[in-house]
């Protein structure tokens, strides 16, 4: 088993998908499709079943629930309200958005008790109350075998949380400043980079001081890795938010097509000589400003 890249993911399928008004503020991805508010959801629906489709046939154990909720237009991205890591424990995250604070069930968390093995549930949902949100591994970037936090400092990562998440489960943050051309944050780390077992994307253009672009590289290389650097045109095309899976096979390196496009041929030979590269067509879905990474709740658990 793959310490940095799961065999089994939770997906949830969207109900009434849309852009979602409250996340607009800050998440420069977003965009706005020219269709109907029926037509952007059925087409969202489409995206996520063949997604689904793709990823099983690829060899990936997906577990997927059904949204029934006409408040929810960002279901369809579970990684960023729960995580789950090796030893059997799950945690769960405060959303900065208060109709994102809907997405978390409870059937999902007794899904991972039932199937694998839970030995403790931590909730840091409450800080909302307190205006404090950490949306999990949007916000945090994990490297699950060197045992490191990426983390690109946003109102939707707080440092408390932060210190308080990595204190329990043994990481240590890096923790940096990223912006966009116009001096924007960017909103979640991992539409900056994405971490495999041998293979890093970042966009390090983005991150403009040269001591912690530096602290970045030298923390990802010194666990073997390649890092391979992405320019600000690819993060906009989503080429940093994607996610390395284990399958009978091999590793793969799922991903949208549009992150795809946007690689040069150099980037995907590279990429190709460690990971076999899955792309999935999410063109409605990433509208919301989230791609293939958002969508993907990977499962570090071990089966029952």
């Amino acid at each position: 088993m793959s310490v940095q890249s799961p065999s089994a993911v939770v997906m949830i399928r969207p109900n009434r998908f849309h852009p979602n008004p409250q996340t607009a503020g800050d998440n420069r991805f977003q965009s706005t499709p020219d269709m109907s508010p029926e037509e952007i959801a059925t087409q969202a629906q489409a995206e996520f079943d063949a997604a689904v489709a793709t990823l099983r046939q690829a060899g990936v154990m997906v577990h997927v629930f059904q949204d029934e909720s006409t408040e929810t237009p960002d279901s369809i991205f579970p990684n960023n309200w729960f995580s789950t890591h090796s030893g059997g424990y799950v945690a769960i995250y405060p959303m900065f958005a208060e109709n994102r604070r809907k997405e978390r069930r409870a059937d999902v968390i007794e899904l991972l008790k039932q199937d694998y093995r839970v030995q403790e549930v931590i909730d840091f949902s409450g800080f909302e109350q307190d205006y404090m949100s950490l949306e999990g591994t949007g916000a945090m970037v994990i490297d699950h075998i060197g045992r490191v936090v990426f983390v690109a400092r946003s109102h939707r990562a707080d440092p408390v949380l932060l210190e308080r998440f990595c204190t329990r489960f043994g990481y240590e943050p890096v923790v940096f400043d990223a912006f966009d051309a116009v001096g924007a944050p960017v909103y979640h780390t991992n539409v900056l980079m994405a971490i495999g077992t041998s293979v890093a994307l970042v966009g390090l253009d983005m991150v403009p001081d040269d001591e912690r672009r530096q602290t970045i590289v030298d923390r990802l290389t010194e666990t073997g890795r390649e890092v391979i650097a992405l320019d600000e045109a690819q993060i906009a095309g989503f080429a940093g938010n994607a996610i390395e899976l284990e399958t009978e096979t091999g590793l793969i390196l799922v991903l949208s097509a549009k992150a795809l496009s946007v690689l040069t041929a150099e980037q995907i030979k590279r990429l190709e000589q460690k990971v076999r590269l899955v792309p999935l067509e999410l063109t409605t879905i990433e509208s919301a400003g989230g791609s293939a990474r958002c969508m993907i709740a990977g499962i570090h658990l071990a089966h029952r």
